[in-house]
């Protein structure tokens, strides 16, 4: 229906950012959280969980690209990606872009959100809901991870909520003990950690969690506009070494390799290296290495 309102975001108690609503399309109580989407006069279509925003249509690539390309990308020869969460079906459309990748997992606890996803928002999801290299799967991450066979992934994408509500269990011990379980040597796990500006706990706290199980333990930064407060910080925690320093030539190859190159409005195989170089603001919440 029609509207005149605005929607505000309430992720921090004394800051946020508002919406103009052109017209809402769903509101929906799940049994696991609050969704709405509506499409908004500056952003396209949002959709919001729980009061906050998940996706825009008019910046999605920067998050789902950081997201995707980088850790496939570090890893060199991934063909078996794990997704948690992602229920928008962003981050499976861009991992079946790497034409190397055989086999993609998604495993959504909300079913409901892959539902209005592709009712409202297909050009996230586009054709991945039907490619034959992904299997989709509503359930819990947590249980699948726990059950999953030991090195049964070359890389774990998990795209969450804040660790508060339905997301915090994805930031808890017993999962990233079974995610460096049932990645294969030389396998990697990237995670959202929020914007370090305005959640620095947040990149400390998860940073130190991933600690305990990976030898190697840092992050990289991406700039999404309505992820409000500066850089949003994507946690990379890593069994071999050297997978956050890739240099630029062997990125290039590998995404000409893997037939992304000129696919993407954000990634570029520079961008990628430069995501590394952290401000001090932010490298000062990881643990030190060695």
């Amino acid at each position: 229906m029609a509207t005149d309102s605005w929607v505000n975001e309430t992720l921090y108690v004394a800051w946020g950012q508002r919406f103009r609503v052109k017209r809402e399309l769903a509101r929906v109580r799940s049994d696991f959280q609050d969704i709405m989407i509506f499409e908004s006069e500056t952003h396209g279509r949002v959709m919001l969980l729980d009061g906050v925003v998940q996706i825009t249509e008019s910046d999605e690539f920067v998050y789902q690209e950081m997201l995707t390309h980088v850790p496939l990308l570090a890893h060199g020869a991934a063909a078996r990606v794990l997704i948690i969460g992602a229920g928008d079906g962003g981050v499976l459309r861009h991992v079946l872009q790497h034409r190397t990748v055989a086999r993609a997992v998604m495993v959504e606890i909300d079913g409901e959100v892959i539902r209005l996803a592709r009712q409202f928002l297909p050009g996230i999801g586009g054709a991945a809901w039907s490619d034959p290299r992904a299997e989709v799967i509503v359930g819990d991450g947590i249980d699948y991870v726990k059950r999953a066979p030991d090195a049964a992934f070359d890389v774990i994408i998990v795209d969450s909520t804040d660790p508060i509500g339905v997301g915090e269990v994805l930031f808890s011990d017993d999962f990233y003990a079974n995610a460096a379980r049932v990645l294969a040597p030389g396998g990697l796990i990237v995670n959202q950690c929020g914007v370090p500006f305005m959640q620095a706990d947040e990149l400390r706290d998860t940073s130190a969690r991933r600690a305990k199980f990976f030898p190697y333990v840092g992050a990289y930064v991406a700039a999404v506009p309505t992820y409000v407060g500066g850089f949003m910080a994507l946690g990379f925690a890593a069994k071999a070494p050297g997978l956050d320093a890739v240099p630029i030539a062997t990125i290039r190859a590998r995404a000409e390799a893997a037939g992304i190159i000129g696919l993407t409005q954000y990634w570029t195989p520079e961008l990628h290296w430069s995501a590394f170089q952290l401000p001090p603001y932010i490298a000062h919440r990881l643990p030190r290495q060695g």
